[in-house]
């Protein structure tokens, strides 16, 4: 059940979906938004006064991080080493980020459209330290959507 309009969502409880497969083990997911160049029109007016509007331009492909915990999953890893050896008609997904509610059920859907792996970076590995080992992945996509 989506949330009345004059309700907030939560931001903790969201997902990555590629091939019908979602991974709700995300802890971060940053840079995720929507831009479009900006045109400056000059000129003058009738009376002669000079006038600059601004008019929308091409939308611009994004990226976007991941960060989740260390697992055994290893999908982040083929999915980045295929796109390292130009498998590109295989690596290019459709896929989203999904926000859910307090009950599990999808309330935002952000599509992204051509994405593929730009990077894998695994967090410090460092003797001594109890904190959760991390992994980052930076997806680069051609559109976004939002459903």
């Amino acid at each position: 059940m989506a949330l009345p309009d004059h309700d907030s969502s939560v931001g903790h409880s969201f997902g990555l979906e590629f091939d019908g497969v979602v991974i709700r083990q995300i802890s971060e997911v940053t840079g995720l938004k929507m831009e479009q160049d900006v045109i400056e029109l000059k000129q003058n007016t009738a009376d002669g006064k000079y006038l600059i509007k601004k008019l929308p331009g091409r939308p611009k492909a994004g990226e976007v991080t991941l960060t989740r915990g260390l697992t055994g999953d290893n999908s982040f890893e083929k999915w980045i080493k295929d796109s390292r050896f130009g498998k590109m008609a295989q690596v290019r997904k459709g896929g989203a980020i999904i926000v859910f509610d307090y009950e599990g059920n999808a309330i935002k859907r952000y599509n992204l459209v051509n994405a593929w792996p730009k990077s894998l970076e695994i967090g410090s590995l460092k003797a001594g330290d109890t904190s959760v080992l991390t992994e980052k992945i930076v997806i680069t996509y051609e559109q976004m959507d939002v459903a």
